[in-house]
């Protein structure tokens, strides 16, 4: 047997004894870092438990690197935990990093909360659909158009944030438009993406508004790309036009005391073409 292994048997089996105990005890700095580290260890889980962590470690550790250089006068002790510190600090920069990019304005937040929250969307996928928008946000002041009948190209899919917007035709008003509802819903369900066409409808802001919008073009390759996507858009979209459908039912009957059944193609159609 080697005698690297005889030291290590004697070192684990038969550790030397203290000669004698300490009778002073280490300095304020040395106790200082013990609690501190104590305290990070009791963080929890995910990212801003992480920050907790590495927050405490890092200030732990440094009081051990004073330690070891004012009191316990170890270089290597002030090294190793001047090592331990930079890790710390260099994990917190990284976590900052994630959370910033993480981070979404507050527009976004409450979109996510309204529509995508109660379908239980995870913020991955949520981030791509925002991703496809650039995360900005448009304006639209009072009485300006948003679309113009018969001259606005249908080359995009928007929704509003805020505001209210009137739609009419040949200068007769049809309905409103509320926020977290798609402006162009019927348009862009009228068209395939190989099709082109313009707004049969003007649309004009009551008030300000603030809306989000995808080209089309990007947003038919998300969709593409994305079939869980493609998904939430088709029952977002869905759900947006039978509102629309329902509107118009609503308005006919006000005006002629007759409700149609909104399942009908031709109606749906009419529909599709903005009528309603």
């Amino acid at each position: 047997m080697s005698t690297s292994s005889l030291s290590w048997d004697q070192a684990v089996l038969q550790p030397p004894a203290c000669d004698a105990w300490k009778e002073h005890m280490e300095g304020a700095a040395y106790h200082l870092a013990s609690c501190i580290v104590l305290l990070g260890y009791m963080g929890g889980s995910g990212i801003f438990g992480s920050l907790y962590i590495f927050g405490l470690l890092a200030p732990g550790y440094f009081c051990y690197a004073l330690w070891g250089w004012l009191s316990a006068c170890g270089l290597h002790i002030l090294v190793w935990n001047a090592l331990l510190v930079l890790t710390c600090v260099l994990q917190l920069a990284h976590l900052a990093y994630r959370l910033r990019r993480d981070t979404v304005p507050e527009e976004f937040e409450l979109l996510y909360k309204a529509m995508y929250l109660p379908l239980q969307v995870p913020l991955e996928v949520y981030r791509e659909i925002v991703k496809c928008c650039e995360e900005q946000v448009q304006s639209l002041g009072r009485d300006q158009n948003y679309a113009v009948e018969g001259k606005t190209p249908i080359d995009r899919l928007s929704l509003l944030l805020s505001g209210r917007v009137r739609v009419s035709q040949d200068g007769q008003f049809l309905h409103y438009i509320f926020p977290y509802q798609f402006l162009d819903s019927p348009e862009w369900e009228s068209l395939r993406p190989s099709e082109e066409g313009t707004f049969q409808v003007t649309l004009t802001a009551e008030t300000d508004c603030s809306y989000i919008t995808w080209p089309r073009r990007r947003l038919y390759l998300l969709l593409r790309k994305d079939r869980y996507i493609a998904r939430l858009f088709s029952s977002h979209l869905g759900y947006d036009i039978s509102e629309k459908l329902y509107s118009l039912n609503e308005k006919l009957f006000a005006k002629f005391g007759l409700r149609f059944d909104i399942r009908l193609p031709s109606l749906y159609q009419s529909c599709l073409g903005r009528f309603c």
